[in-house]
């Protein structure tokens, strides 16, 4: 068994049996003609529990067929042009060679020991994160498995800096299109159902923040503690901006944590054109960044930044076998300090090689592309008798509604809806997202893809007519 261990011995194996990997995906790229088969648990449920873990194949090749059967064929493939349901983006061939790389190294982010200049290029890049944030030199931050993570060690140092016992009395102020970490974390945290104060958005799904205004004088009018203000910077569900530099002022008014969520919108740190959407991050607490959704990173690839690096200390912990209090004194540089998982992989490398082969121009002018693209696809709904579209794109996302031409009840249009995506999702032709606005039914594009065009979007909106026409037309005869 030796044998399959990585090591000087057997390095030629591991060249064989990755580049036959890499191979085998490559030919499944190249021949994908949609992006999914359109299989159903039931189908493939039967092909993963006939195969008997406690008999090894004992040959890489055997277990690329039999993944072939099991993954591959049906899996949900990011690349293809009519994905276009979720926040998942297609990678840049420089993070997944990266990827390839530290898979193989293995380096744990925890401490210096076990990374060396791992742990370097880690703060390096956070360094340069923070310049485009427009931090200053006491800035720090630290790599993350993802969004939810950074929310939640940003709301835990908000907590901590609100240097308070009494729990029931904080409060967390976010709007009410703000991602379900925000009330996760407050649960996580201790601080009860009634922390979160949910602030109603405009016309645009931004923030109001004249009602946070009124809502944070109350706070303090019943004795509460306003100990954050999350704004978000790219919606889950409508890609919105909240007003930054509004939201700013009455966080310094008030004296409360700003937490900037731009897990969607940090793209906008690499765009030549759109950078200013951002104007008033630099004036936040900590911000959350996913290079994973629009820096086109594998999974994961994501960030927790602060404005003042010691804010970091309420993460910290030392343990004599791995980071020792001496080694602060001695000025070695354990990223486990900072964090709040201990083992960690170098992710981190990830966005490094593909920095140091596109660019952060590159990556800005993809993300660029994608954001260009759903202006035409709003103009292509707004333009379509057959659909209502919600508001106009700040970043890349599009929310939408079928609107049959004849007599139906909202109930009956909710339900052409909900059919119309799961046929299409059934179908492979396309995938597309759904999402409720107001109580109502309704379908979403989230465009990361810079080779989805017009015409995919267009000929979406075809099949999605299709069937909810094809819908609407059996319910009709039932009835």
């Amino acid at each position: 068994m030796r044998s399959h261990l990585l090591n000087d011995a057997t390095a030629q194996s591991y060249r064989r049996s990755v580049t036959e990997g890499v191979e085998r995906v490559a030919e499944k790229l190249a021949a994908t003609r949609g992006p999914f088969t359109g299989v159903t648990p039931a189908d493939l449920a039967p092909a993963i529990d006939a195969v008997d873990l406690d008999r090894p194949l004992g040959d890489s090749s055997a277990a690329l067929d039999e993944l072939e059967s099991v993954y591959l064929r049906d899996a949900v493939y990011f690349h293809h042009p009519r994905y276009l349901a979720h926040l998942n983006c297609p990678v840049v061939i420089p993070a997944v060679l990266g990827e390839a790389v530290l898979s193989a190294v293995n380096s744990s982010l925890d401490t210096w020991d076990q990374s060396a200049g791992g742990t370097l290029i880690e703060r390096k890049l956070i360094d340069w994160t923070n310049g485009r944030i427009g931090f200053g030199p006491a800035a720090d931050g630290v790599f993350t498995s993802g969004g939810s993570q950074s929310n939640l060690q940003a709301l835990l140092l908000a907590r901590e800096e609100a240097k308070t016992h009494q729990l029931s009395k904080l409060r967390i102020f976010s709007s009410e299109c703000s991602h379900f970490s925000v009330q996760k974390s407050a649960k996580l945290l201790g601080l009860g159902q009634d922390a979160v104060v949910s602030i109603p958005v405009d016309r645009n799904k931004r923030m109001q923040s004249v009602v946070l205004a009124a809502e944070l004088a109350a706070c303090r009018a019943e004795g509460l503690v306003p100990m954050a203000i999350v704004a978000t910077a790219g919606t889950t569900d409508f890609g919105s901006i909240d007003p930054l530099p509004e939201i700013a002022a009455l966080a310094d008014e008030y004296g409360a944590w700003m937490h900037v969520d731009a897990a969607y919108g940090c793209g906008l740190l690499a765009s030549r054109t759109r950078r200013h959407l951002l104007d008033g991050i630099e004036r936040a607490d900590s911000v959350t960044v996913d290079f994973h959704k629009s820096f086109f990173q594998p999974v994961s690839s994501s960030a927790i930044l602060v404005r003042d690096g010691a804010t970091l200390r309420h993460a910290t912990y030392h343990a004599d076998y791995l980071n020792p209090l001496r080694t602060v004194a001695e000025q070695i540089p354990n990223q486990v300090d900072k964090s709040l998982q201990t083992t960690r992989r170098f992710d981190a490398l990830k966005l490094w090689m593909t920095l140091r082969v596109m660019g952060a121009d590159g990556i800005g002018e993809l993300f660029d592309e994608v954001c260009d693209l759903a202006a035409e696809g709003f103009d292509l709904l707004a333009a379509d008798p057959r659909y209502d579209v919600v508001v106009a794109p700040q970043l890349s996302t599009l929310v939408y509604r079928y609107i049959p031409a004849g007599a139906a009840s909202p109930e009956e249009i909710d339900r052409a809806n909900l059919h119309a995506r799961k046929a299409l999702f059934a179908s492979g032709e396309a995938v597309v997202a759904g999402t409720k606005v107001d109580g109502r039914q309704y379908l979403k594009f989230t465009l990361l893809n810079p080779e989805t065009t017009a015409a995919d979007i267009a000929a979406v909106l075809d099949l999605i007519a299709g069937h909810a026409e094809q819908y609407l037309g059996e319910t009709l005869v039932h009835a």
